[in-house]
């Protein structure tokens, strides 16, 4: 009898800390999910996405001429300079004067796609909204130009670099989606 009452006693003091154990353990309440509802992507319209790649073809282009505009430039504001300075052969100042005409030449083709990309912002209404990130890269074209027309030819460097940066404005301002 005395074992059935220890027995007993251990069995009621095991139920007793189990329940009280088990009353102070935190249950996680069941999260309530929201449901939502994903939007497809939005394209951009077909304009849009066609303009930026225009804007990334001309950035490319300018990008392109600077880098190569640059060491022509000196060499021939250099030959220039050394041409007033002393005699030099025919050869070299012919040479010279059909490098400068086949810079201007260049620039002025590079005017003609700002003024056509510029223009194009202009008039579709899909594009307005990013004229003022490119609005006058065909002014400073046409001082880049001017610039190399008198013999400036370092000079018209810098235009061309506020293009680069204008082009690059507009494409961080306009989405990226494929064509």
């Amino acid at each position: 009898m005395r074992l059935t009452r220890y027995l007993l006693f251990a069995m009621g003091a095991t139920l007793f800390f189990a329940l009280a154990a088990d009353a102070q353990s935190t249950r996680k309440r069941p999260v309530k999910r929201k449901t939502t509802t994903t939007k497809p992507a939005s394209l951009p319209p077909l304009d849009v996405r066609a303009a930026r790649v225009k804007v990334s073809n001309q950035l490319a282009n300018v990008t392109d001429f600077v880098s190569k505009l640059g060491p022509v430039a000196r060499a021939v504001e250099a030959l220039d300079a050394e041409a007033a300075n002393s005699r030099i052969n025919k050869k070299s100042l012919d040479e010279n004067a059909g490098n400068k005409q086949k810079v201007i030449a260049a620039i002025r083709n590079l005017r003609e796609g700002m003024i056509k990309l510029e223009s194009e912002f202009r008039v579709k209404t899909a594009l307005k909204r990013y004229l003022p990130a490119i609005q006058g890269i065909s002014d400073l074209a046409g001082q880049a130009e001017d610039s190399a027309t008198a013999g400036k030819f370092v000079s018209a460097i810098a235009p061309l670099r506020t293009i680069q940066q204008k082009l690059n404005d507009t494409l961080a301002a306009m989405p990226t989606a494929a064509l």
